[in-house]
Protein backbone atom coordinates (compact mmCIF):
# COMPACT_ATOMS: atom_id res chain seq x y z
CA UNK A 1 0.00 0.00 0.00
CA UNK A 2 1.77 3.09 1.26
CA UNK A 3 5.52 3.38 0.88
CA UNK A 4 7.73 6.20 2.09
CA UNK A 5 11.17 6.84 0.64
CA UNK A 6 13.56 9.37 2.15
CA UNK A 7 16.38 11.14 0.39
CA UNK A 8 18.79 13.97 1.03
CA UNK A 9 20.75 12.69 3.98
CA UNK A 10 24.50 12.86 4.11
CA UNK A 11 27.51 14.37 5.78
CA UNK A 12 27.65 18.06 6.55
CA UNK A 13 29.78 20.31 8.71
CA UNK A 14 28.38 22.00 11.78
CA UNK A 15 26.57 25.16 10.81
CA UNK A 16 25.65 23.78 7.43
CA UNK A 17 22.33 22.82 5.94
CA UNK A 18 20.60 19.81 4.47
CA UNK A 19 17.19 19.29 2.95
CA UNK A 20 15.51 15.96 3.44
CA UNK A 21 12.70 14.79 1.21
CA UNK A 22 10.17 12.02 1.66
CA UNK A 23 8.10 10.77 -1.25
CA UNK A 24 4.95 8.84 -0.50
CA UNK A 25 3.61 6.32 -2.99
CA UNK A 26 0.28 4.60 -3.01
CA UNK A 27 -3.07 6.23 -2.57
CA UNK A 28 -3.02 8.68 0.28
CA UNK A 29 -6.18 10.65 0.78
CA UNK A 30 -7.21 11.15 4.34
CA UNK A 31 -6.67 13.33 7.33
CA UNK A 32 -2.89 13.14 7.43
CA UNK A 33 0.00 13.85 9.67
CA UNK A 34 3.38 13.74 7.97
CA UNK A 35 6.51 14.15 9.97
CA UNK A 36 10.10 13.39 10.69
CA UNK A 37 11.58 11.41 13.54
CA UNK A 38 15.19 10.75 14.33
CA UNK A 39 17.10 8.22 16.34
CA UNK A 40 20.68 8.56 17.50
CA UNK A 41 22.73 5.68 18.93
CA UNK A 42 21.70 4.93 22.49
CA UNK A 43 18.66 7.18 22.30
CA UNK A 44 14.99 6.64 21.67
CA UNK A 45 13.37 7.70 18.47
CA UNK A 46 12.05 11.21 18.87
CA UNK A 47 9.74 13.48 16.96
CA UNK A 48 11.56 16.21 15.08
CA UNK A 49 8.71 17.93 13.25
CA UNK A 50 5.25 17.21 11.93
CA UNK A 51 2.59 18.90 9.84
CA UNK A 52 -1.13 18.17 9.79
CA UNK A 53 -3.51 18.26 6.84
CA UNK A 54 -6.49 18.94 9.08
CA UNK A 55 -5.13 22.13 10.55
CA UNK A 56 -2.98 23.09 13.45
CA UNK A 57 0.08 23.94 11.40
CA UNK A 58 3.47 22.48 12.16
CA UNK A 59 5.05 21.32 15.37
CA UNK A 60 8.70 21.02 16.26
CA UNK A 61 10.88 19.54 18.92
CA UNK A 62 12.31 22.21 21.18
CA UNK A 63 15.81 21.20 20.15
CA UNK A 64 15.23 22.07 16.50
CA UNK A 65 12.74 24.91 16.68
CA UNK A 66 14.04 27.92 14.83
CA UNK A 67 16.55 25.85 12.88
CA UNK A 68 14.43 23.29 11.04
CA UNK A 69 11.42 23.85 8.82
CA UNK A 70 8.95 21.21 7.73
CA UNK A 71 6.89 21.64 4.59
CA UNK A 72 4.85 19.59 2.15
CA UNK A 73 3.48 19.83 -1.34
CA UNK A 74 -0.18 20.55 -1.97
CA UNK A 75 -0.92 16.96 -2.95
CA UNK A 76 0.31 15.76 0.43
CA UNK A 77 2.56 13.13 -1.11
CA UNK A 78 5.89 14.76 -0.36
CA UNK A 79 7.22 16.18 2.86
CA UNK A 80 10.45 18.10 3.33
CA UNK A 81 12.67 18.95 6.23
CA UNK A 82 14.92 21.95 5.78
CA UNK A 83 17.69 21.66 8.33
CA UNK A 84 19.76 24.76 9.00
CA UNK A 85 22.47 25.62 11.51
CA UNK A 86 23.12 21.94 12.01
CA UNK A 87 24.81 20.76 15.17
CA UNK A 88 26.73 17.56 15.89
CA UNK A 89 23.90 16.51 18.20
CA UNK A 90 21.61 16.47 15.16
CA UNK A 91 23.48 13.40 13.96
CA UNK A 92 20.96 10.58 13.69
CA UNK A 93 19.01 8.40 11.35
CA UNK A 94 16.03 10.42 10.20
CA UNK A 95 12.78 8.64 9.47
CA UNK A 96 9.80 9.83 7.53
CA UNK A 97 6.49 9.12 9.21
CA UNK A 98 2.91 9.17 8.01
CA UNK A 99 -0.26 8.85 10.02
CA UNK A 100 -3.63 8.50 8.34
CA UNK A 101 -6.37 9.29 10.79
CA UNK A 102 -9.59 7.31 10.90
CA UNK A 103 -13.01 8.76 11.52
CA UNK A 104 -13.02 7.26 14.98
CA UNK A 105 -11.30 9.68 17.32
CA UNK A 106 -7.66 8.92 18.06
CA UNK A 107 -7.39 5.98 15.65
CA UNK A 108 -4.81 6.01 12.90
CA UNK A 109 -2.63 3.88 10.64
CA UNK A 110 1.10 4.56 10.69
CA UNK A 111 3.79 4.13 8.07
CA UNK A 112 7.55 4.56 8.21
CA UNK A 113 10.32 5.14 5.75
CA UNK A 114 13.55 3.18 5.87
CA UNK A 115 15.54 6.06 7.30
CA UNK A 116 18.35 8.23 6.01
CA UNK A 117 21.58 8.96 7.82
CA UNK A 118 22.45 12.53 8.71
CA UNK A 119 25.92 13.09 10.09
CA UNK A 120 27.05 16.50 11.30
CA UNK A 121 30.78 16.86 11.83
CA UNK A 122 32.49 19.41 14.04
Amino acid sequence: QVQLVESGGGLVQAGGSLRLSCAASGTIFARLTMGWYRQAPGKQRELVAAVHSFGGGAEYADSVQGRFTISRNNAWNTVYLEMNSLLPEDTAVYYCNLRTWRRFPGVYDEYWGQGTQVTVSS
